[in-house]
């Protein structure tokens, strides 16, 4: 099969393009023919060496996919060949940014012919963390106010959509050129991060979803009312130590399963959820995608077409 792998950690570059051995399915994995593969932040973090797990090498980068089912595990009775799917990897696992891909059954989930392998890429890993750390982990309610930090990126649009169908109130930092993307998929109020401190016009947050990491992520706990609480996914595998004792510090457990990813295609099947903005690269073209996550300054998300 084509994959897109590393043999040693540095920049973009060092993404090869090349033939690897097809996987084959264990007992209980399928193997999907993958379609498109999404790109996460993670991903170049792990390409340059600054994951906290041990990588082998050859490393094939890429944790969320859809596809179609064209090998079955023994004991594998729930799909048959040709069913398309989409899934995320398991924590311990990567491996998407190829041709084919092999994979437990059980966290795989069914693809409905309304949603593209393209839109069901950008969703999977996007909206399993949104769905997590909002409603698992912050437990957002009706009538709340939430503040979602980087409100253009992937994960941050699916969980301003997502809040809002909750109920809450929803505000978050983005810059200019993104405000009306983001007020057409249910922000409240937007804080535009290059002309304004967050700091010095929201008070009283009832929750703080961060996606930034560094510096936001420490001054977001000034936003929060007492006994309020915020979730970071961009600062590490621990949630950072919170500057006041009077409020949470969170760090979502993004459990891979497949009632989160029914969850998703139901949610955007009922309307409520509406696919990011989607920018393609081939899957040749993995560096100058990667160069593109890296700079952060894209709206949406980064998907690889595969087929």
């Amino acid at each position: 099969m084509k994959a897109v792998f590393i043999e040693r950690h540095g920049g973009p570059e060092e993404l090869q393009y090349g033939n690897l051995p097809d996987p084959v399915a264990k007992r209980g994995e399928v193997v999907v023919d993958i379609h498109a593969a999404s790109i996460n932040g993670a991903d170049w973090k792990v390409r340059a060496g600054q994951s906290y797990r041990q990588t082998q090498f050859p490393h094939v980068l890429g944790r969320d996919f859809s596809g179609v089912v064209s090998g079955l595990g023994e004991g594998v009775t729930d799909f048959r060949i040709g069913d398309a799917v989409f899934g995320v990897c398991e924590a311990s696992q990567e491996g998407a940014y190829a041709e084919k891909i092999a994979i437990k059954a059980a966290i795989v989930a069914r693809k409905p012919d309304s949603i593209s392998h393209v839109d069901a890429a950008a969703m999977a890993l996007t909206g399993l963390t949104a769905l997590v750390a909002v409603e698992d982990t912050l437990q957002l309610e009706a009538g709340e106010t939430i503040l979602i930090q980087g409100g253009a990126g992937g994960v941050a649009a699916f969980a301003i959509q997502f809040a809002r169908h909750i109920g809450a109130r929803v505000i978050t930092t983005a810059s200019a050129a993104n405000h009306a993307y983001l007020r057409g998929i249910g922000a409240d109020e937007i804080i535009d991060y290059n002309a304004q401190d967050f700091t010095k016009v929201v008070t009283g947050c009832d929750a703080v979803f961060d996606t930034v990491g560094g510096d936001v992520a420490q001054r977001s706990f000034a936003v929060l009312k007492p006994g309020g609480r915020a979730a970071f996914i961009a600062s590490g595998p621990q949630a950072p130590k919170p500057s006041r004792s009077d409020v949470q510090s969170l760090r979502p457990n993004v459990v891979r399963d497949r009632q989160h990813l029914e969850r998703i295609v139901a949610l955007v099947s009922a309307g409520a959820i509406r696919p990011p903005e989607v920018t393609l690269f081939p899957l040749a073209e993995a560096a100058a995608a990667h160069k593109l996550s890296e700079a952060r300054h894209f709206r949406g998300k980064l998907v690889l077409t595969v087929r």
